[in-house]
């Protein structure tokens, strides 16, 4: 995949593209439309929808003084904390099972039956189970997140590696490659495109999930925040919680896109 080459440049040189300056220019026009119809005209109720100066007391309130139990930073850390340990341990689980099915069809005709009968269970309906198996804890949380990450880990790893070109294998073969040589330098590198895809999909579902997670007893964090702000009927609160969110997911997002760079070097030639 080609990035930055094929970018046209501004005037301003380098630092930014055309497409970066339009993404810039739409946000700016939002916000402006957004002052237009709640601050200047009143078309829009600050009942219904805040103002940009009410966002911006909200935010501050959260930041420096905090809200439903925690300051932002405080509030962001423990959603963070869910969404990694959700994360990672769900990818460390269903990327080698994923692997596995699709290297061995032994091991796929054994998981398989299992997997495609929990596949359809939405990760949300395991909510009462993992209070009732881990209470109100972190880990009845990061257990849900744990669900709703495995499914696309185990999927899209698993297609990856079925779909490994045989001629790469049998050339592999050809020149004395064994098992371990065979994963390392034929499996692993073709299947690493789908795997990372996987990876995306597990984190976004993750950050999906976090949400209806800390619903349920969670005494910290910005679904806290969201439920207690609905409780208080703070529209403002209720915003600012879902632009947190949202930041929060596209930077661990471009977090894992700078992984997959690294790992996946020829895609950037």
């Amino acid at each position: 995949m080609l990035t930055g080459a094929t970018e046209k440049r501004t005037p301003w040189g380098r630092f930014v593209t055309r497409s970066s300056l339009t993404g810039m220019l739409t946000i700016v026009a939002v916000l402006l439309i957004w002052y237009l119809l709640t601050s200047v005209t009143g078309f829009v109720n600050e009942f219904r929808f805040p103002t940009p100066e009410g966002f911006v007391a909200a935010f501050g309130r959260l930041a420096f003084d905090g809200y439903a139990g925690g300051t932002l930073v405080e509030q962001t850390l423990q959603s963070l904390w869910l969404v990694v340990t959700g994360f990672l341990t769900a990818i460390a689980v269903g990327v080698p099972l994923g692997f596995i099915m699709g290297y061995d069809k032994r091991a796929e005709a054994f998981f398989n039956p299992v997997f495609l009968l929990l596949r359809p269970i939405p990760p949300l309906a395991w909510i009462p189970l993992a209070i009732v198996w881990l209470g109100l804890s972190d880990a009845s949380k990061i257990m849900v997140i744990f669900v709703s990450a495995f499914v696309p880990s185990v999927i899209n790893t698993y297609t990856g590696t079925r779909n490994v070109k045989k001629t790469l294998v049998e050339a592999a073969r050809v020149h004395g490659a064994g098992t371990g040589r065979l994963i390392r330098e034929v499996y692993l590198p073709d299947a690493a495109p789908m795997i990372f895809t996987g990876l995306r999909l597990s984190l976004q579902a993750s950050w999906t999930t976090l949400v209806a997670a800390e619903l349920v007893g969670a005494f910290l964090g910005l679904g806290r925040v969201l439920q207690t702000a609905y409780r208080d009927v703070n529209t403002a609160m209720i915003l600012v919680a879902m632009v947190c969110i949202a930041v929060a997911g596209a930077l661990t997002t471009r977090l894992l896109a700078q992984v997959e760079k690294r790992v996946i070097r020829w895609r950037t030639v």
